[in-house]
């Protein structure tokens, strides 16, 4: 529900490694990139919704970004590249009924501690 969403990271390099491998199951891809202190636009290539990373020497409040998932297989893949990439687990794949009956989520903490969540909403 967001046209884009802009933070700052401390190490831009890191930050950009570990979201590319991490959203590429979600077939999120780099759309524009400036200088560092500009940032680079991460975005479903026909999307409308993007994320920008910059970097900054600012400590950022830690922030909780859902991504949407098409499938429960995607959200599984999200976990398992987050994790590769870098990601520490902040909730394995599986279905959170508390939210509702099919919200299926997987959360990773990002390089800064940011909360990063791919979430499907449909039924399996």
């Amino acid at each position: 529900m967001f046209d884009h969403v802009k933070f700052g990271v401390s190490d831009f390099a890191a930050s950009k490694a570990f979201f590319l491998k991490a959203l590429e199951p979600l077939g999120v891809v780099v759309v524009a990139e400036g200088k560092p202190t500009y940032g680079v636009e991460l975005c479903h290539p026909e999307g409308t919704v993007s994320l920008v990373l910059f970097q900054t020497e600012e400590k950022p409040a830690h922030l909780h970004i859902a991504f949407i998932a098409e499938s429960r297989q995607q959200v599984d893949a999200f976990y398992r590249a987050a994790l590769e990439a870098g990601g520490k687990d902040n909730g394995a794949p599986g279905l959170r009924p508390n939210y509702n009956a099919n919200y299926y989520a997987a959360f990773v903490i990002g390089p800064d501690g940011h909360n990063i969540e791919a979430v499907c909403h449909k039924p399996a």
